[in-house]
Order: C-alpha cells, then sequence, then structure tokens
C-alpha cells in the first residue's frame, strides 16, 4: 500500500497523470447518425457504428433496370477494396418506373444468386426528393442531387463527409469513380 502511495505521489508531483483518461470518440457525423434495417431481416445497423472510419459508397439499386449489370462491377469494387476500408451499400428502390416490383426477399435472392453481392444491402427505400428516406435527405442536405434514376453512386469519405456523386451513366469500374475511391483510401 505505502509503494503504491509513493507511485502515485511521485506521479502527481511530476505532473504525470496516473492513468490518462482514453481520447475521447469524436461524435457521429450527421450523416450518418442513423440506423438502417438489413434487406430481408430483422437486423437494424447503425451507419456510425458499423460505418466510421471508412470510405462508403451509397448506391440506389433496381433489379429491373438496363442499369441493374452494375451490381456485377459493385461487387468487384468491394471485393477489391474493402481490405483497404471501402465499403458498398445498396439500397433497393422502386421509385423509377418500378423497376424494383419484388419483396426484400426476392430481391436478396436474385442479387445473391445473380452477381453473388455480398456487399451490404439494406431495406428498400424511396430516394426522391419529397419521399425520400433519411439517408438520401442528408445525402441531398450535404449538396448531392436527389437521383434522377437507379443506381447513382455517392461516395462519402472516412470522416462521413459526402465527396461526389456519380450518375447512372457512371459505371462502377469506371476510371473517374475507381480514382476518387482510391484517393480517399
Amino acid at each position: 500500500m505505502k509503494t503504491s502511495l509513493f507511485v502515485l505521489g511521485l506521479a502527481v508531483i511530476s505532473g504525470v497523470a496516473a492513468a490518462d483518461p482514453p481520447p475521447p470518440i469524436p461524435a457521429c457525423p450527421p450523416l450518418l447518425d442513423l440506423s438502417v434495417r438489413r434487406l430481408a431481416g430483422e437486423e437494424v445497423v447503425n451507419l456510425c457504428e458499423a460505418y466510421r472510419g471508412k470510405v462508403i459508397l451509397v448506391v440506389n439499386t433496381a433489379s429491373k433496370c438496363g442499369f441493374t449489370p452494375q451490381y456485377e462491377g459493385l461487387e468487384a469494387l468491394y471485393r477489391k477494396y474493402q481490405d483497404r476500408g471501402l465499403v458498398v451499400l445498396g439500397f433497393p428502390s422502386n421509385d423509377f418506373m418500378k423497376q424494383e416490383p419484388g419483396n426484400e426477399q426476392e430481391i436478396q435472392k436474385f442479387c445473391r444468386l445473380t452477381y453473388s453481392v455480398e456487399f451490404p444491402m439494406f431495406e428498400k427505400v424511396s430516394v426522391t426528393k419529397g419521399t425520400a428516406t433519411p439517408l438520401f435527405e442528408r445525402l441531398a442536405a450535404a449538396g448531392a442531387p436527389y437521383p434522377k434514376w437507379n443506381f447513382y453512386k455517392y461516395l462519402i469519405d472516412r470522416d462521413g463527409n459526402y465527396v461526389d456523386y456519380y450518375s447512372s451513366l457512371a459505371a462502377p469500374e469506371s476510371g473517374k469513380l475507381v480514382q476518387a475511391i482510391e484517393k480517399l483510401l
């Protein structure tokens, strides 16, 4: 007991704290401070807790669209860069010409069987102005346009800041998108 008090006393005299408290965890960036449900499941994921510190590519998806083959490129991006900190987050939407008519179980089955999608997919949402779910509202508030079609891609940096968007016409393997991802990684 005398030894511990002596050591504590020396620490106080020398100005060194006996046990420095851990640095505070930074506040959750507003863009990611929300929870969403996994596709075809009951698990709810807090985006901040799950993906803070990662580069995020948010995509509004659809199974019956001319751009649907982009699932393959999105999955390839995810597999190539996930170990370096990239995560692709898919959000199915039926907002454009009813090109995502299925229920969540059908969407999940289609994505896995047709394109071997392993990147996180979340509940079916609305993405258009006036009906958009909170994530797409927050993206718009951060300066991104609302999607004008399926497969709009939104890039978010490791600090949870919106960086840029890429329209449906930008393939996941396009040089511009890949360079932007690599720069953030």
